[in-house]
């Protein structure tokens, strides 16, 4: 096992029960835990891009995206569940794909981002479905089989594309990582990248459906 892996299975066990922590410690540690990791992602965003238009609208959508978390955590316990169930979603995708990318190799995805492959595409599906239906269902936050298959994968997908999107912007700028905070992970957005695209399109899907 490389290093670089070693380093990303540590760093994971701790940023992991940190994220869920501030998350479930209560509405305003939450917003100020969500304000912090703005001003980080958004300093990430600004010496990553040389382009001052790329750099402006970065950071109002990681604006948007932060504002969109603080509504779709809201305050009660259902609302917190429903949240918890995105960040699951895309933390499944991510695992998923890594390792199924990993174990099975195969074709590659895109030039973006030459370690994406069709098989961490499928991987990143096969956890996320296989951990919602399971954390859904414990919990009951949705009745309907159907509608948690369909959300789940428009989920994953926006996570997925959202990763290709940070990815594509690395590529543009020439930088491995967007930043060195997270050991074997490169900087909080490098971690984020499909959080932050997942959570406003699911707040859009939930207040509109």
């Amino acid at each position: 096992m490389k290093n670089e892996t070693i380093k990303r299975i540590l760093s994971s066990l701790i940023i992991l029960p940190l994220i869920l922590f501030f998350t479930i410690s209560g509405y305003i540690i939450f917003k100020i835990f969500v304000i912090i990791f703005l001003l980080i992602s958004s300093f990430e965003w600004y010496r990553l891009n040389k382009s001052k238009i790329f750099i402006i609208l970065g950071i109002i959508f990681l604006s948007l995206s932060s504002y969109s978390a603080i509504l779709l955590r809201g305050s009660s316990d259902q609302e917190l569940l429903l949240f918890l169930y995105i960040i699951l979603v895309c933390v499944a995708t991510d695992i998923g794909g890594y390792v199924f990318g990993r174990i099975f190799k195969g074709p590659k995805l895109t030039e973006i981002s030459p370690n994406k492959t069709y098989a961490g595409v499928i991987g990143g599906y096969f956890l996320s479905l296989s951990s919602a239906f399971f954390f859904v269902n414990k919990y009951s936050i949705l009745n309907d089989n159907f509608e948690l298959l369909i959300l789940t994968i428009l989920i994953s997908t926006v996570s997925q594309l959202g990763d290709l999107s940070i990815s594509y912007f690395k590529r543009l700028n020439k930088k491995k990582n967007t930043g060195n905070l997270i050991p074997g992970h490169g900087g909080l957005l490098d971690r984020a990248d499909g959080i932050i695209f997942a959570i406003p399109f699911a707040y859009i899907v939930f207040n509109i459906f």
